[in-house]
Parts: structure tokens; C-alpha cells; sequence
């Protein structure tokens, strides 16, 4: 079950409509799927509009990855190690997503957006490795919205019962993680045999 805290601050988030959804994603206090579960929620009582709630979702899911690009291109790593934890980004994560990306190359900033772990990490190894902020915003944009349309989507059919997003997601979820393997494996490869036949 959730804490009154949680549900505080959802509640002062509903408040604010669309910029609550917005709010509530960029400073990611509160996981993403339970903001937008409960988005959908508010979207099932007719307070806010689908399509306004899956433009906010997706501004303000790119904002907190933007922040933490370049947190990582303009502070680099030590900088992260030191002040990551006041975001819920842990040593262990900064790790895990640097080896991803010197491994898989910058086509991992889509894939790895749905993968438990590296999901947010990710966007660190790509400010420090600078890369290009036009394609890490097009990558980054192009996962963030399916996420939130899956997650808006399954609280508005939850309705009342949005708190349990995460039990009714795991269906979803499973595949889409598994297919995000897949991409990155297929990416991988692709870019494996370009440099072989150089």
C-alpha cells in the first residue's frame, strides 16, 4: 500500500493539472508509472484530457532526463557520485548505465529507458560522453512517450483502483523489457559488423 505521504503529494499534484504531471516527473519523487497512474486516474474523473496528460508526461519526463545530461556533461562523474543521491541516482546505477553505453554506443538511450536499474542512469553516461543534446532529446522523447501513454492509459482503465498500477502493468511491462533487450542486441550487432567490414 502506498503512504499518506505518497498520496499527499499526488494530491497536491492533481491540484496543479497538467503541470502537476509535469512537476511530478521532473523532480521524480514519486515513481513515473504511479505520477501517470495517477494521471489517469484524474483523466477517468474528466479533470484533465488524455492527450494534455501525455504532452505533460512526456515534457516532463524529458526535463528530468535533460537534468541529469548535463548534470553528467558539465559536472561529470565525481559530481554525480557526490549529489547523485539527493535525485535517488546511486553509484551502482551511474556504473551499470556507463558500461551500457561504452558498450552499446548511443542507440542505448532508447532501449535502456525501459529496463528496471538503467532506465534514468542512462542519461549520465551520455552528458559525459557529449553527446550530441539534439539526438539524446529525439532518443529520450521517443521512449518517453509510449511509457507514458501505457501508464496514463492503464489508470484511466483502473480508475479507482489506479494504486495497483504496478500489479496490472507487470503483463505489459515484462514484454516491453524483453524487447528492449532484443533492440539493443540487434543494435549491437548492426554496429559490430559496420566496423568489422571498415
Amino acid at each position: 500500500m502506498m503512504s499518506d505521504f505518497i498520496y499527499s503529494i499526488l494530491e497536491f499534484l492533481a491540484q496543479l493539472g497538467y503541470f502537476g504531471i509535469a512537476l511530478g516527473l521532473m523532480i521524480e519523487i514519486i515513481p513515473s508509472e504511479i505520477v501517470l497512474g495517477y494521471g489517469g486516474y484524474m483523466i477517468s474523473l474528466g479533470h484533465i484530457n488524455f492527450f494534455g496528460a501525455v504532452i505533460a508526461g512526456t515534457i516532463g519526463g524529458t526535463i528530468a532526463q535533460l537534468f541529469l545530461y548535463w548534470a553528467g556533461y558539465y559536472g561529470g562523474r565525481p559530481f554525480l557520485e557526490k549529489y547523485g543521491k539527493y535525485v535517488f541516482i546511486k553509484k551502482k546505477q551511474i556504473d551499470m548505465a556507463e558500461q551500457w553505453f561504452q558498450k552499446y554506443g548511443a542507440g542505448v538511450i532508447f532501449s535502456a529507458r525501459f529496463i528496471p536499474v538503467v532506465r534514468h542512469a542512462i542519461s549520465i553516461p551520455a552528458g559525459i560522453a557529449k553527446m550530441s543534446p539534439l539526438r539524446f532529446t529525439s532518443y529520450t522523447v521517443a521512449a518517453i512517450v509510449p511509457w507514458t501513454v501505457l501508464f496514463l492509459y492503464l489508470g484511466t482503465v483502473l480508475g479507482k483502483n489506479w494504486s495497483h498500477i504496478k500489479e496490472y502493468a507487470q503483463p505489459y511491462i515484462m514484454p516491453i523489457i524483453i524487447a528492449a533487450v532484443i533492440l539493443i542486441a540487434i543494435y549491437f550487432i548492426i554496429k559490430r559488423t559496420r566496423k568489422t567490414t571498415k
